[in-house]
């Protein structure tokens, strides 16, 4: 039998190849080197092998395409959504000084016995002009423990930031490598979709010389519909990835996303599960805000159990007098000074009860801060079991099955030019071919997009060995 695979790698047959590509279905065939083959093999050979060396003219990276690193660090410089959070973070931050500052001093000017009859300021003794101040004083205590609590929220906030940013990262990732993905597998799909109009091509000639079956023409056009349908589906889902990336980017919706056409098809390692949790638990941002959020209801019920304490109020008034003693003297100036407090008459239905309401909040927020670690967990656990089993079905794909399925089209065919392999087969063969080619970027954006979110999950780039 002659060595298809041999024959094809001749330098001559490569030239061939090339030269008939680049005519196009639409003309003849060049005359092929040698007459190793007969006419209908080589338009079977341009079917099959035709598409691979467009595809491999076509492996360049473009000049304008958006980088996975890039569209991070446009969305990350230009998020509203982003920026929404970094603006309430700097609101919180201003709270803490404005909590732990004494209230406004209060200045006073007051005219004291005053004769209602003349109005006359040297008629009575009594009768003067006071100017007073007056501050109120929490029990010490008080105010530091509200600055505190105001502190941890602003630092809560901050953590609230963190983890927004965190998501948008994720989020940009998962959905470059969603439109990677959609676009190597349009680039399949139309390649499998060229190579059916070829197959259509080759069964209607040969029904026409009465050497193939009528089915099989339409068997092959079937496929060439189900196919064109599949298109359309992936280039709708394209354009909806490409839409929820430039608002993500804060961009027109409508703006092109063009993606490199290769990327590194390596993987790294990734740490063990139990290390995973102990840096998500050291790092994750969203960790660190209900524990900021736990310290802060702790330190309000602090407050509300010192509220039960008596505020205070000081002052001091100086009254300037007019007038003079009946034995001729002037009448000396009055100084006046005030210290009060407040009496928590009513502690049993209020401060006591405030300091019922601040406890179970401090329980809610560590009860919050459980169950947020046991989720965290849990993502990483799924994020983790995701990337192990997508990376592993990219190995088993790109070193077992492609290879074989190749071998596989290429034995049909060879076997198909000497009538041993049918026609149905070869199609049915390369089809699947084209298929696992599409899982295995399938499985390998999945495998990204899981350590995506595994690095999301952990709070950063720790995953890695």
């Amino acid at each position: 039998m002659h060595d298809f695979r041999s024959t094809v790698r001749h330098p001559r047959w490569i030239a061939y190849l090339r030269t008939a590509t680049a005519m196009g279905s639409g003309h003849c065939l060049p005359a092929h080197p040698a007459g190793q083959f007969p006419q209908m093999t080589l338009l079977l050979l341009l079917a099959v092998l035709g598409p691979a060396v467009q595809a491999a003219q076509g492996q360049r990276v473009t000049t304008d395409a958006l980088l996975l690193e890039n569209a991070v660090a446009i969305a990350v410089e230009g998020n509203p959504g982003l920026a929404e959070m970094q603006a309430r973070a700097a609101a919180m931050a201003a709270i803490p000084s404005q909590a732990g500052a004494l209230p406004d001093p209060m200045i006073s000017l007051s005219a004291l016995s005053l004769p209602t009859d003349t109005f006359n300021l040297d008629q009575e003794p009594m009768t003067q002009i006071q100017i007073g101040i007056e501050q109120s004083v929490p029990f010490p205590g008080k105010l530091a423990l509200k600055e505190h609590a105001a502190e941890l929220d602003a630092d809560a906030a901050a953590s609230t930031v963190d983890e927004s940013r965190l998501r948008l990262i994720h989020n940009v990732k998962k959905t470059w490598w969603q439109i990677f993905y959609l676009d190597r597998a349009i680039e399949i799909v139309s390649r499998n979709k060229d190579l059916l109009r070829q197959f259509v091509q080759i069964a209607q000639t040969k029904y026409k010389v009465g050497e193939g079956l009528q089915q099989e023409v339409l068997l092959a056009q079937v496929e060439l519909s189900k196919l064109i349908d599949h298109q359309i589906g992936l280039r709708g889902l394209r354009q909806q990835q490409a839409a929820r990336l430039n608002a993500l980017l804060d961009r027109s919706a409508n703006t092109p996303v063009v993606v490199p056409i290769q990327v590194g098809e390596d993987f790294a390692g990734i740490l063990p599960e139990q290390q995973l949790y102990a840096h998500a638990e050291a790092s994750r941002p969203l960790l660190k805000q209900r524990r900021q959020e736990v310290e802060a209801a702790r330190t309000r019920r602090d407050f509300a159990r010192r509220d039960r304490y008596p505020d205070f109020k000081i002052g001091a008034a100086y009254g300037f007098r007019q007038g003079e003693n009946p034995d001729g003297s002037s009448r000396p100036d009055f100084a006046t000074f005030r210290l009060g407090m407040s009496l928590p008459l009513y502690a049993g239905r209020k401060q006591d009860k405030a300091v019922d309401q601040r406890t179970s909040e401090l329980l809610q927020k560590q009860y919050a801060l459980q169950d947020e670690f046991v989720r965290v967990k849990a993502d990483i656990s799924a994020a983790l079991a995701d990337y192990q089993r997508a990376s592993e079905q990219v190995k088993l794909f790109k070193t077992g099955i492609i290879p074989q399925a190749r071998q596989s089209v290429a034995s049909m065919l060879s076997g198909y030019q000497v009538n041993k392999v049918d026609f149905l087969n070869l199609m049915r063969a390369q089809i699947t071919l084209y298929n696992y080619e599409t899982q295995y970027w399938k499985s390998f954006s999945e495998a990204r997009q899981a350590l995506a979110s595994l690095t999301a999950a952990v709070g950063g780039e720790m995953a890695h060995e």
